[in-house]
């Protein structure tokens, strides 16, 4: 039975021809719920006259519930008459936590920015504008590429930062990186592209979507000045996905060698480049180099996202696709999801033309580097052995360890001490390659970087010493 009140609704499950008193019923439910972290510290419960109300039951059996609860600590009342659940409930989920594999209390885990720093008010005034000015014919269904206003307004922004060749008529909205890319590899397949290469090491995630649509994944080694293109040539692959400004996770940046030689490639094969520019705006040691959809728009799918730069929830991508790829992608999202929401699209077109988006990246660079250097120098100063490789760009950095230090135990023995770093093996085609760590950093604070980093240290003196 549910019952609703001032302080919300409680589902409880009450069987009067069970035998068992009301009361313990009632005492029963309300714990398991605490116990299990549905009903979480703080929660307002409902108050007995209310629940007693609901559930059919007399008062006093109610309030015989809640006294049981209090005198066990899972309720404590509070003065003026209501009653709470108890901080009992941090202890019994922090442990169900850490026996389950719970997250950890520092977590270096990659792909996180500090979603803490979105820029809130600056988005509400957009939402404003939005709601108040959108006419309502813009609320019907939509073209497959999107709103033509964000399409417009990020073609602007690309080419001008990125130094992309994008028209509004080329871009495609999609829900992420994640959807654009699976949508893009089910078009290619269809349209009979057999072999896709990637960087190895690179992104687990892609591989498996790939052979999902039904095309061969071949990995291509990587050099310091990106993808080994004479290797790709001998791969038989039509189709080359890249991470060219800032490779994840190695962080290397592809050449203008690298570059010519991949548009060479693609020209020849009459293949395709797919350029993940997953977070390009992050470089802290220079200016990013341009995106190398501007050099052959025609020979490169361009992939970009909010999720770096904004935050991973607003599930807001975008593509800019050659013309013989325009059609069949929208309606490849026409058919997946009839087009993504009109109010985001439209907040972030508003977002994007008056500024706030540079704003925010102008914000957040510093903040990043801090904690990249932070990193950095801590690793020098405790782990020396563990020296970071690629440019000073983005949200991780990849170090490759040691003969004598292993992914696996050097990951549970950090994890024994509440700290989450995270090994490379997944990400290389046939788990086969040197071992690292990439860490990421972006939602963390600087104590947690340097406290994580000290943590690590006395996890690696202890498995050397054992």
């Amino acid at each position: 039975m549910r019952t609703s009140s001032g302080a919300g609704e409680l589902l409880v499950e009450l069987r009067r021809d069970s035998g068992v008193p009301l009361h313990q019923q009632l005492e029963s439910g309300i714990r398991t719920r605490i116990r299990a972290g549905l009903l979480r510290p703080e929660t307002v419960m409902p108050s007995t006259r209310a629940l007693a109300q609901d559930l059919g039951l007399s008062r006093g059996v109610v309030v015989e519930a809640y006294q049981q609860l209090v005198a066990e600590g899972y309720l404590v009342s509070r003065g003026g008459g209501y009653t709470q659940v108890a901080d009992i409930a941090v202890v019994e989920t922090a442990a169900a936590l850490k026996s389950t594999g719970g997250p950890p209390r520092i977590d270096f885990r990659y792909s996180r920015p500090d979603v803490s720093q979105f820029p809130r008010a600056a988005w509400l005034r957009s939402v404003r504008r939005v709601l108040n000015e959108t006419p309502c014919r813009s609320l019907a269904y939509i073209d497959g590429r999107g709103t033509i206003e964000l399409r417009t307004a990020l073609a602007d922004y690309l080419n001008r930062v990125r130094g992309t060749a994008a028209r509004p008529e080329n871009m495609l909205i999609c829900n992420g990186f994640a959807q654009g890319s699976r949508l893009l590899l089910q078009v290619l397949a269809a349209q009979g592209r057999k072999r896709l290469a990637v960087e190895d090491p690179s992104d687990n995630d892609l591989r498996d979507v790939a052979r999902a649509a039904g095309l061969e994944v071949i990995g291509v080694p990587m050099l310091e000045s990106g993808i080994d293109v004479a290797a790709l040539e001998q791969s038989g692959a039509d189709v080359v996905l890249v991470t060219a400004a800032h490779q994840f996770p190695t962080g290397a940046v592809a050449s203008a060698e690298t570059r010519a030689a991949l548009i060479a490639w693609a020209t020849a094969r009459d293949g395709l480049v797919i350029e993940d520019d997953y977070d390009a705006e992050y470089r802290y040691d220079r200016e990013p180099i341009g995106a190398m959809q501007g050099l052959a728009p025609d020979r490169v799918a361009y992939a970009g996202t909010a999720s770096k730069t904004l935050a991973p929830g607003l599930r807001l991508g975008w593509l800019i696709l050659p013309s013989w790829l325009v059609e069949p992608m929208a309606q490849a999202k026409l058919m997946d999801d009839r087009g993504s929401p009109v109010f985001d699209q439209l907040a972030f077109a508003d977002f994007v033309a008056r500024g706030e988006f540079d704003r925010h990246l102008r914000r957040m660079r510093p903040r990043y580097r801090e904690l990249r250097d932070t990193l950095v120098e801590r690793l020098a100063a405790r782990l020396p052995e563990l020296e970071p490789v690629g440019v000073s760009a983005g949200l991780h950095v990849l170090t490759w360890l040691p003969p004598d230090l292993g992914e696996d135990t050097l990951q549970a023995a950090a994890r024994e001490r509440g700290v989450g770093v995270y090994g490379l093996a997944p990400y290389w085609g046939d788990g086969s390659g040197p071992a690292g760590l990439v860490f990421g950093y972006g939602s963390l604070s600087r104590k947690d970087v340097v406290e994580g980093i000290d943590l690590l240290a006395d996890a690696v003196a202890t498995i050397r010493n054992s």
